[in-house]
């Protein structure tokens, strides 16, 4: 298993990774307007998209978006989406992914990558925190229209 930076050349196969991973979180397969949102990250340097390959076979993805600290005044990035074929977890796949990420991020010299979970998403939480993510208790999230 190799993880590559996806490019626009990469844009088919990475569609119907991120049509799946919609899927998982419960949206209607949309391949059209992956393609069209995948296409628009890519082409306007607005993510970093990780892609597993095996073989030939692209089996998951890591998306990572750009963000800054004022207070700090440095870059650091937001792993956004996560998603690894359903056959091929529990393989290690998720966590090369996230491995490359961060060694991504440190390369960028941002200050680090924060990501989010469902509260019941155990299976993740587990693995973030194996790799050494920390649960951040000291910050309320809050979300608005």
């Amino acid at each position: 298993m190799i993880i590559q930076k996806a490019t626009i050349n990469d844009l088919e196969a990475l569609t119907v990774l991120f049509d799946l991973y919609r899927i998982f979180y419960e949206q209607t397969s949309d391949l059209e307007g992956a393609r069209e949102f995948l296409k628009a990250r890519i082409m306007n340097d607005e993510s970093v998209v990780l892609m597993a390959v095996d073989g030939e076979h692209p089996i998951g993805f890591v998306q990572l978006y750009p963000s800054f600290s004022s207070v700090s005044m440095v870059r650091s990035w937001v792993l956004n989406d996560l998603y690894v074929k359903e056959q091929f977890r529990g393989k290690g796949a998720g966590e090369k992914l996230i491995h490359n990420a961060i060694q991504f991020v440190k390369e960028t010299g941002a200050k680090g990558v924060m990501l989010e979970t469902g509260k019941e998403n155990i299976t993740a939480q587990r693995l973030y925190e194996r790799i050494g993510f920390e649960r951040e208790s000291n910050y309320f999230y809050y979300f608005s229209i």
